[in-house]
């Protein structure tokens, strides 16, 4: 990868930035690309003076995606919206990247999408995450594309969420409390990013998707976080559907109703699926790292001490 060109799309999010930084400590330049610059100026710190650009770029645009793509060697589209028009952002948007990149003839694609893809899925985010990978795999046939779980690390929102509703009121309400899920952390999805584009060769063409070692409920997942912080003993509560459903009809609601609806399926790593041993990474436990950020939930912080979880 060194002094190799990689154009990241969204690569100042949560998720960009550990791949930025993953790409750059390989010697690699890099080239972020988004609608929002204000965002990304954390990763200009992450490397070494010149080994990173940044173009405005918005994947709805083809002009845009293509000027953001010039010159490069190879293309990450991390790219994904949790409500909007997904139609618009997960396929036609991962279409405009792909097409782009083959006519520029960059030597590498990695497309990011999520497990639930599927064009039957009945959420209209998991539909659209599958149209995705069908416009990429056509226009990029050589791409790798990446399913991972949900993501956790420092800046999630994910355990942080459910670690301040924990910590601030007097019980811990859990909507869709059975739906399963495999956790990956951030740092492992971005380094399986950084190999995959890195040997074309070895993985382009073919699907990966990303867990952890853990499988857990919705509910095991915030008695975790519970522990964690020292709150073992906050009730759990169960939202019943009917009460969920409900909720989805606010104004800024905890939960729109496609993510309600995502919650009808298991978010797991299929069976026989390739996954990050065969990106040769070693995935995280949850509890290797999070105790670095999860602490400042506690009732007196750092100086609780630590929570074995």
């Amino acid at each position: 990868m060194k002094d190799s060109l990689v154009t990241v799309f969204g690569g100042g999010g949560f998720l960009g930035r550990q791949v930025a930084q993953a790409l750059m400590a390989q010697g690699a330049r890099v080239r972020i690309a988004q609608r929002d610059l204000a965002t990304a100026g954390k990763v200009k710190s992450l490397g070494n003076l010149g080994q990173t650009q940044f173009v405005a770029a918005d994947i709805r645009k083809p002009q845009s995606v293509a000027r953001a793509i010039a010159g490069s060697d190879a293309v990450i589209n991390l790219v994904g919206i949790l409500s909007g028009n997904f139609d618009a952002v997960h396929a036609e948007g991962a279409g405009n990247v792909a097409k782009a990149a083959a006519a520029a003839g960059v030597k590498a694609l990695v497309h990011v999408s999520a497990i639930g893809a599927d064009a039957n899925s009945p959420s209209a985010y998991g539909r659209s995450k599958a149209a995705g990978e069908a416009e990429v795999k056509a226009a990029f046939p050589t791409a790798t594309i990446l399913r991972p779980s949900i993501i956790f690390g420092a800046e999630d929102q994910f355990l942080n969420r459910f670690a301040d509703v924990i910590s601030k009121g007097p019980v811990a309400p859990v909507i869709g409390g059975s739906a399963k899920f495999q956790p990956v952390y951030v740092a492992d999805v971005a380094q399986a990013i950084v190999n995959a584009i890195a040997a074309p060769g070895v993985y382009g063409g073919k699907t990966f998707e990303l867990g952890g070692p853990q499988v857990m409920t919705m509910k095991e997942v915030n008695a975790w976080v519970a522990k964690a912080i020292g709150r073992a003993d906050k009730p759990l509560v169960d939202v019943p559907g009917f009460f969920a459903s409900l909720l989805t009809m606010l104004p800024g609601g905890p939960i729109s109703r496609d993510q309600l609806t995502m919650l009808g399926v298991d978010n797991v790593v299929a069976a026989g699926a390739q996954g990050l041993s065969d990106l040769d990474v070693a995935p995280t436990p949850m509890g290797a790292v999070a105790d670095k950020w999860m602490v400042r939930y506690r009732r007196h912080g750092r100086f609780a001490g630590r929570v074995s979880a």
